[in-house]
């Protein structure tokens, strides 16, 4: 385990029972269509990260499978860093294709994912479902992070009151 999830995770706080799916129903991938096809160019993929204000798309084949991911930094690192047209690069030409995705399966602890991201400095994962073969959703760092700040809030509160003279003897408050 890494430094940064020791620190998180020493407390023994319920953050090993929260899951990927969990995290991904309140992630902004949730309420939006975070996949992209392959055919697509990369202009169309920025105005996506751009709308949205996102910074990975899924990319799907032409039945709909997702067979990579395209991330901000693959569209800087293969088309802004060489001054290529992005209205002519395809989508399939400069994406993380499998096997090389890296993903979280649904039941995946906060500590899981963390892990894999940290490991492979990578700032999102594909959620799969292992039942139905199907990648389910998309979680970024962000999400993971706002997770076990909720976990946290409680305890900030506290501190912060007490350093505010709330709550530090009986009727203070």
């Amino acid at each position: 385990m890494t430094m940064i999830a020791k620190r998180f995770f020493s407390t023994g706080q319920s953050l090993q029972k929260v899951s990927a799916l969990s995290v991904f129903k309140n992630s902004c991938y949730h309420k939006i269509d975070f996949k992209i096809n392959e055919e697509n160019t990369a202009n169309n993929a920025l105005k996506r990260f751009t709308a949205f204000n996102i910074g990975c798309l899924a990319v799907t084949d032409s039945k709909n499978n997702v067979v990579g991911v395209l991330s901000e930094r693959d569209y800087i690192n293969k088309i802004s860093a060489f001054g290529k047209d992005d209205k002519l690069v395809k989508i399939k030409d400069i994406c993380t294709q499998a096997p090389n995705i890296i993903i979280a399966k649904k039941d995946d602890s906060i500590e899981q994912c963390m892990n894999k991201m940290l490991i492979k400095d990578i700032r999102h994962l594909l959620v799969f479902d292992e039942e139905s073969k199907d990648v389910i959703g998309m979680i970024s760092i962000k999400d993971l992070i706002r997770e076990i700040m909720k976990d946290k809030d409680d305890i900030i509160a506290r501190l912060t009151d007490f350093k505010m003279g709330k709550g530090g003897y009986f009727g203070s408050e």
